[in-house]
């Protein structure tokens, strides 16, 4: 992890007999994700360990004995001349490991397929297809840091790509991280957070074409999580995100601790532009082949484009681009959709061809 270090990285450089943790679903949301529901255990002046978590004190009997309010199958351990007891057991990270899940692995659909001797393509042709991704929102792997946050509309939307690869996109988005890791690097070695922004600004210009994305955002964004727990993937879905190509298809655990989960993620389709995402969202209804199955799942989304018949029989009357025709200055609901028809048009007589 290229930033700050989370809780499970801090846990290995403490004593070995402070390695324990305990965790609890608190709120009652179905993990034990947010802050001040997972925790280290303190050792107690007998050796033992106890959950700080709903941490009660015990009731002292005249025998001397104590009882835990709790109920009488919590233990009492002393502490501060008292004792106190907790309903959540202590266990040992080292013979417990908190189990991680990789980040989602799927490059996507090659822009450029094989062709035959006349220039046929022998592959599938797919129409704004997408890429499934995921971000992290607070948890212990992100230091409770929201990786999932919408960064604002870094990435620049163009018509022109709308059925062309997201790698175009990934590749502006792995650039900001280049950036960053310029700034985290200076950030490092003594400079300002100023300085390291501008360090990470400089990296950017040189990299990227000004055209497709918005450098003053690009760089707020690199002071905003210069210090967080976010991994590249959830760098690239927040700017992506943020600039309204992603469909989010639900979240699923990616950290736990004796099965109770301590990170959650939320997988994602991102797109190549904005207009990719709004006809997959509203053309994958229409169609037969998505039926019980729009997204896939949390953990495994299906992102893949529309093959041309598909995207033949699709009812763009039926479609509400209001989002889409929002983002165009000056420019008729029916240009633009003539001027899609013909683009899309072109491209499946040019690989035809």
């Amino acid at each position: 992890m290229l930033f700050a270090c989370a809780l499970v990285a801090a846990c290995q450089a403490r004593p070995a007999y402070a390695q324990q943790m305990c965790a609890a679903d608190l709120n009652g949301n179905g993990d034990a994700a947010d802050a001040g529901e997972m925790a280290y255990c303190s050792i107690t002046t007998s050796g033992q360990h106890q959950c700080p978590l709903e941490e009660t004190a015990c009731l002292a009997a005249p025998s001397g004995d104590f009882s835990c309010p709790l109920g009488p199958q919590f233990s009492c351990l002393p502490k501060n001349g008292g004792a106190t007891c907790s309903p959540h057991a202590c266990a040992d990270v080292a013979s417990n490991p908190i189990v991680e899940e990789p980040p989602i692995e799927d490059p996507g659909t090659a822009p450029d397929g094989p062709v035959d001797a006349d220039g046929n393509c022998m592959g599938t042709v797919e129409i704004f297809g997408g890429r499934a991704m995921r971000c992290r929102p607070p948890g212990i792997s992100t230091t409770l840091s929201n990786c999932c946050k919408d960064k604002g509309k870094i990435v620049k939307d163009g018509m022109g790509s709308s059925v062309g690869s997201i790698g175009t996109k990934i590749a502006v988005a792995k650039g900001v991280f280049t950036g960053m890791s310029a700034a985290y690097t200076a950030f490092r070695a003594g400079a300002t957070a100023g300085q390291a922004a501008n360090a990470g600004a400089n990296a950017l210009i040189i990299g990227l074409d000004p055209t497709s994305i918005a450098i003053s955002l690009a760089v707020n964004f690199m002071i905003e999580v210069l210090l967080q727990g976010c991994d590249q993937q959830d760098m690239e879905v927040g700017m992506l995100r943020g600039s309204g190509m992603c469909h989010e298809v639900g979240s699923y655990c990616t950290s736990s601790f004796l099965g109770i989960c301590l990170q959650k993620a939320r997988g994602h389709c991102c797109f190549n532009t904005k207009l990719g995402r709004i006809i997959q969202e509203q053309g994958r209804p229409q169609l037969k082949a998505f039926n019980g199955n729009l997204w896939g799942t949390p953990k495994k989304p299906m992102c893949r484009g529309f093959t041309p018949e598909e995207f033949q029989a699709l009812d763009f009357s039926k479609m509400d681009l209001s989002e889409y025709y929002a983002d165009i200055e000056a420019r008729a609901q029916s240009d633009i959709q003539i001027d899609m028809k013909e683009r899309v048009d072109a491209y499946l007589k040019a690989v035809g061809e």
